[in-house]
């Protein structure tokens, strides 16, 4: 487990850096921008990324606050308890989840809605008005195509997620020395690279969304409703008494389980 350590201990490191905390919020405006403009020009290429059907996109992004919230909540636990076995500590924390989760399902379905409300149904072939179908999937189920104003749902949650991901991992700069079994600090090693690795797909899904998916407004507010989504949690309502709060960072302590 040497190298995973050291994989662990370079993450740690590198998300330890002022200028890579304070400036990978801007990263995702800047790549919507630059991917955009990109885009409109057409000067890249088609790859395989630019399939909707490439094995990242289905398998990941098409489930991607499932594999956010399958990594993230045993990481929560196993590293929040560390600090603090408390139970209203640890239901604190959890809130944290739940709290995200309602702000990925508002979001969400409001671009749904908002693409429905200002769409029409369209015959593929000859793109003549089907009015008998007013909403999305009831067009799609019939064969038809839908054009309405699609706020990218991807631009939204890629971006979200991966800021919502590296906050709630921070607390692992302050775990070098906890007083961890071999068992737990194995498991949380592997869950931290995991989520790790997870960034690091989002990343590039939502830099291939930029370059090869969407106008660039639909873009660009899907971004800034995301960004939206992180500064406003923790950046503002976390730092207030009433709030899950931000995650611990100071060295834990030896602490006597509370029930």
């Amino acid at each position: 487990m040497a190298a995973m350590d050291v994989i662990v201990d370079n993450l740690v490191t590198l998300w330890r850096i002022p200028a890579v905390r304070h400036n990978f919020p801007w990263l995702f405006l800047l790549v919507s921008l630059v991917g955009s403009a990109v885009k409109e020009l057409e000067v890249v290429p088609q790859t395989y990324f630019s399939s909707r059907r490439n094995i990242l996109n289905v398998y990941f992004v098409k489930v991607s606050w499932g594999w956010t919230l399958l990594l993230l909540t045993p990481f929560l636990l196993l590293s929040n308890s560390s600090f603090s076995r408390s139970v209203s500590f640890l239901g604190q924390r959890l809130l944290s989840l739940l709290v995200a989760t309602t702000i990925w399902y508002i979001f969400t379905q409001t671009f749904f809605y908002i693409e429905d409300a200002t769409g029409s149904c369209f015959q593929t072939d000859t793109m003549e008005v089907v009015k008998e179908f007013v909403s999305k999937a009831g067009c799609r189920k019939a064969g038809f195509s839908w054009q309405g104003y699609d706020i990218s749902g991807h631009s939204f949650i890629l971006t979200y997620s991966a800021l919502f991901i590296v906050e709630e991992t921070a607390p692992m700069a302050s775990l070098k020395t906890a007083n961890l079994s071999v068992l737990q600090r194995m498991v949380l090693n592997l869950l931290y690279v995991a989520l790790n690795l997870i960034v690091i797909i989002w990343v590039w899904m939502f830099a291939c969304t930029s370059v090869y998916f969407h106008d660039p407004s639909h873009k660009l507010l899907g971004t800034v409703f995301g960004l939206l989504g992180w500064y406003m949690t923790y950046r503002v309502w976390y730092l207030k008494p009433l709030s899950p709060g931000l995650p611990p960072q100071s060295q834990p302590k030896e602490q006597k389980q509370h029930t």
